[in-house]
């Protein structure tokens, strides 16, 4: 590649790597252009994963207009290519860099020479060599450009920016070395040594370092407070000359100190004011991410998003949600007000919405796609997929670097957010997929058990009418034909069992709601008894005066059926099971009771999941699917009522459940 050089930091490979992330560093030199689109070749060349990488330095602050203008410039040159920005904080570059390669498995740099020349100024190894020295193996690309550095190096506003004060500063570092003066002859009045003074003065320069800018009014108040010191505190007074033999070695350890004290204060605040920032973030991304982790679906994640970046830069945002056809509709949040505007899928705003959708990509105001639209749109990834775009207004301002970071950073947690909760939604369904598969096994286990005896019996019987040469009785062709009539009726109570199981768990199932007496349902209910019954006491209790409840007269007869005749089952011969209903305030108690051995404690939640046949051997339990008490449930829950179980006293158990009665006065 033309006008590279490459410095190789290992040993020379026979093949490339199968997984290249090229690492490209952002400044705001001239040369910084060339730098990145060189990058950009590579990691097409290479088809590997490219990342910009700006490390801000307490420099930033004071960089010059036209400077920051040109370093914006090549962090969207950089996005545009699909490189991910990232920006860190620190002072030391080289550390941050080889940080970050270290980390994020970075296999090649690319930086400009212009950064390493700048290095040599203050007689320190070049980025380069430092690189070389923090990660040995990873291969670094150096690329030069002499034609401009003269003219970047050589403009005055970079000086005035970095080292000449403002006149704010310069007025506080007078009024601190006027003040130390003053405080060091009134010590030297009350007999104070010299030791003492010079605390002071090194006091002095501490104050100014920490409340002025940079280094330059440190450094100048260093000196000027050993002048000082020299000219109004030694004898001869108001000369520079000394009469003490020591007091060179002293002016010299006090100019020492003080350029020490105000160059570590200076650094001290710098740092304070970048960890700050940090912190700042990293509060910010937390709560953030305990906020999008509480939202309940996608539409609210990536409103939460919109509105907290709206809020962070004072900018309007706009964000469009995605559904099965693609992009949709969205919401507008507006800079400063709480009111909220819907974006309609229609306009160039979602045009270009809807093409960095589709090309994954930015575009609107500063891109090259869609650039007359208000904001700039970008899409928002759960993995692999888009699943939102945002758009954020520029509204006149300049986004900062560490703004840009931060809005990285939060798209990141609300991709991240988007995916967990797609895969949280992923695991559910496979959940209940299991299940479902897990409850169609059972049901065709147990209907391919439990049909097998009455379809046998019918089959023989059947066989037996049709073999009859004469040789059965009236009574015994009777009992053949009373039976395969029962079985025949088992069979048929069995499909519409399922038939109901089926159209409430699908919700097709739609409820006659009408005003019926209590008294008449239930005894139509017990005429639809099983012939087994006729070996129990099955009794109706109901109050004097006759009750009117609303209700699907149809499926509660269908209930109290299945209700009593699973009492029938699971109960001995004789046994006395009662069906009762009385008044309770508004509504009307439906209960079914048996003085059977009930039903253990261990079986009480189970007795309504489906299939659940529990262990019991008496009555005709080989002819039970465990279909009854599930959909006697959703039948009342259908109704807005509950289905409950109780202990019957002294044993048994009670089946109850509730039904709204009707307002009809009867004596109109």
């Amino acid at each position: 590649m033309e006008g590279v050089i490459k410095l190789r930091s290992d040993k020379k490979k026979n093949s490339l790597p199968a997984n290249e992330h090229i690492l490209v560093c952002l400044s705001s030199s001239p040369s910084n252009e060339r730098v990145v689109r060189t990058a950009v070749r590579m990691a097409s060349v290479f088809s590997s994963q490219l990342t910009a990488l700006y490390v801000r330095t307490p420099d930033y602050d004071t960089m010059d207009p036209e400077n920051r203008k040109r370093l914006e410039a090549n962090i969207r040159i950089a996005e545009a290519a699909g490189a991910e920005t990232v920006t860190t904080h620190g002072d030391d570059v080289p550390e941050q860099i080889a940080e970050y390669a270290r980390l994020s498995g970075v296999t090649k740099i690319v930086i400009g020479i212009s950064t390493a020349r700048r290095r040599r100024l203050f007689f320190k190894p070049s980025l380069t060599e430092r690189l070389f020295e923090l990660v040995p193996g990873i291969d670094i690309h150096v690329i030069p450009d002499t034609g401009s550095l003269g003219a970047y190096y050589g403009k005055s506003g970079v000086f005035k920016q970095s080292l000449l004060p403002s006149w704010k500063d310069i007025g506080v570092t007078l009024a601190l070395l006027a003040a130390a003066t003053g405080i060091g002859l009134l010590f030297q009045r009350l007999g104070f040594t010299d030791a003492n003074i010079i605390t002071v003065y090194l006091l002095c320069v501490l104050l100014i370092s920490i409340l002025t800018r940079g280094f330059t009014c440190g450094v100048l108040g260093s000196f000027a407070s050993v002048m000082l010191f020299n000219y109004f505190l030694t004898e001869p007074r108001l000369t520079l000359r000394a009469y003490g033999s020591g007091y060179p070695v002293t002016f010299a350890i006090m100019l020492a100190a003080s350029i020490i004290t105000s160059t570590l204060a200076a650094k001290l605040k710098a740092q304070a004011k970048l960890s700050a920032g940090d912190a700042f973030r990293t509060k910010l991304l937390f709560d953030t991410n305990r906020i999008l982790q509480g939202a309940k679906d996608e539409e609210e994640i990536l409103t939460i998003t919109a509105s907290r970046i709206s809020k962070l830069l004072n900018v309007d945002t706009s964000v469009y949600y995605t559904d099965e056809n693609g992009l949709s509709s969205g919401m507008l949040f507006f800079a400063g007000k709480e009111e909220t505007e819907k974006a309609k899928p229609e306009g160039v705003d979602y045009e270009a919405a809807k093409w960095a959708y589709s090309n994954k990509a930015q575009s609107g105001t500063g891109t090259k796609a869609r650039r007359s639209v208000r904001f700039v749109y970008t899409p928002i990834r759960a993995g692999d997929n888009v699943c939102g775009v945002l758009g954020i207004g520029s509204a006149g301002r300049r986004t900062e670097i560490s703004e840009k970071g931060i809005v990285q950073s939060i798209l990141g947690e609300c991709g991240l957010a988007v995916a967990n909760l797609r895969n949280a939604k992923g695991r559910e369904e496979a959940a209940v997929l299991a299940k479902n598969e897990q409850l169609r096994a059972n049901l065709l286990r147990t209907i391919s058990h439990d049909l097998r005896t009455p379809l046998t019996s019918i089959s023989g019987n059947a066989d037996a009418l049709l073999g009859d040469k004469g040789m059965l009785d009236a009574e015994t062709k009777e009992r053949l034909l009373m039976d395969i009539r029962d079985d025949a009726e088992w069979l048929t109570g069995l499909v519409e069992n399922l038939l109901s199981v089926s159209k409430i768990g699908d919700g097709s199932i739609r409820l006659d709601i009408s005003d019926q007496i209590v008294e008449d349902v239930l005894e139509e209910a017990l005429r639809h008894i099983d012939r087994g019954s006729a070996e129990h006491v099955i009794k109706l209790e109901t109050g004097n005066e006759p009750m009117l409840a609303r209700m699907d007269a149809r499926l509660i007869i269908q209930v109290i059926v299945n209700l009593v005749n699973n009492a029938v089952k699971h109960t001995p011969p004789g046994s006395e099971i009662t069906v009762k209903a009385v008044p309770d305030e508004k509504h009307a108690a439906i209960s079914v009771s048996d003085n059977g051995r009930g039903i253990p404690d261990e079986w009480k939640e189970k007795v309504f999941e489906m299939f659940f046949t529990g262990d019991n051997d008496v009555g005709d339990s080989r002819r039970s699917l465990g279909l009854g008490l599930p959909l006697c449930r959703s039948i009342l829950e259908a109704h807005g009522s509950e289905l409950k179980l109780y202990d019957n006293k002294p044993s048994g158990c009670v089946f109850g459940f509730k039904l709204p009665l009707s307002e009809v006065d009867l004596n109109e």
